[in-house]
């Protein structure tokens, strides 16, 4: 997560001064993300396929890497227990599992076969092998309330602020992307106004966040895979699942549950679900003439390139960064660069009239749909 590192950042007297910290900075980003909305759809004319195949084709691939760490065991090599054999083969299993239930079972039990798989996966290991423990959801509460500064009143400090509307810059962008990827996969044209809602919702679910005692709320791009394997395009099924982790946040054992889950059981279904993301890029960029305009290859080779440099090389900027720490989030994105890079390529190749013809064909779509 791209607020990952500045929370970690965060230097406080004790535990509870820091959170209040962090919840204070989410709130005022999440007000800035609000405002930044209409501006970033504004831009969207900026994003025809060739750019928009690019940015989803890195996200794709920057999710392969949590969810190759997840098959392995651990979120890095270092840790204790990456790659053992016994990880893998579990992970394997519930791939196998999930492409098994994808091609053989239909209706309802085919669309959760993601779901199917982790849950088989859990069975195995807790019962056949004992590596899966219950311990914390036995010893978690039954419910707990949870309510708004239930630490204490938010801490606002302005270096910390405007680090975090940096990040938020940072999420919003990689939010566009994913809508991007939804339009795609679910064959809906979004419009300007769409895309505004969307990161809206992003500065909505931010402040929720810092309100609600908790980090901030931004789109999942791990879910966007979710809708490729399932097949299942209603925004209803978001609600419910919504709904649904209201009431897991209501009940410690639910959310014990969850955490008990082994990494590399999840590391099956991510590996399955970022793989459809990536090859949603790949399907987009099939719509662009690589074969007329030359140029086109440029674009995609270098957005690519850059943006494979905080996952190839994590310190290539360390540099850069000690002089402007404030950049430190752009440069560790890979969505970010290929973002930046795709763009500015565009408009240097092909100027802005890919990009006229882009909206134009988007008004076109959208208005043909009404």
């Amino acid at each position: 997560m791209a607020a990952g590192a500045p929370q970690a950042a965060i230097d406080a007297a004790n535990g509870t001064e820091r959170l209040l910290t962090i919840f204070g900075a989410s709130i005022v980003a999440g007000l800035f993300a609000l405002m930044l909305a209409p501006l970033l759809s504004f831009l969207m004319p900026l994003f025809p396929p060739i750019v928009t195949g690019s940015i989803i084709l890195m996200i794709g691939i920057s999710l392969m890497r949590v969810g190759v760490g997840w098959a392995a065991g651990a979120p890095a090599a270092a840790l204790p227990g990456y790659g053992d054999p016994f990880n893998l083969a579990i992970a394997g299993f519930v791939m196998l599992s999930i492409l098994l239930f994808t091609r053989f079972v239909r209706g309802f039990l085919g669309n959760i076969a993601v779901l199917l798989g982790i849950v088989l996966g859990c069975l195995v290991c807790y019962f056949v092998f004992g590596t899966m423990s219950l311990k914390k959801v036995v010893e978690a509460p039954s419910f707990a309330l949870i309510y708004p500064f239930q630490f204490g009143v938010p801490r606002f400090n302005i270096a910390h602020i405007v680090t975090m509307c940096i990040v938020m810059v940072v999420v919003l962008i990689e939010s566009a992307g994913m809508f991007l990827a939804l339009s795609d996969m679910t064959g809906k044209t979004i419009d300007q106004r769409d895309m505004t809602r969307g990161l809206a919702a992003d500065g909505v679910g931010t402040i929720i966040g810092g309100v609600m005692n908790t980090f901030p709320y931004t789109s999942f791009s791990q879910n966007v895979g979710l809708v490729g394997v399932t097949g299942v395009r209603s925004r209803w099924v978001t609600v419910a699942g919504g709904l649904i982790m209201i009431v897991m946040g209501l009940i410690p054992k639910l959310g014990a549950l969850a955490e008990a889950i082994p990494l590399y059981v999840l590391g099956g279904a991510g590996i399955v679900m970022f793989g459809m993301v990536a090859a949603t890029g790949i399907r987009i960029l099939t719509d662009v003439d690589f074969k007329a305009n030359r140029f086109n290859l440029f674009i995609v080779a270098l957005s690519l390139g850059f943006g494979l440099i905080p996952l190839v090389h994590p310190d290539f900027f360390k540099k850069i960064i000690a002089l402007a720490p404030s950049v430190g989030p752009i440069l560790h994105s890979g969505i970010i660069l290929t973002a930046i890079v795709s763009v500015v390529l565009n408009l240097f190749f092909n100027g802005l009239g890919s990009a006229d013809e882009a909206a134009a064909a988007a008004h076109r779509t959208t208005h043909g749909h009404e």
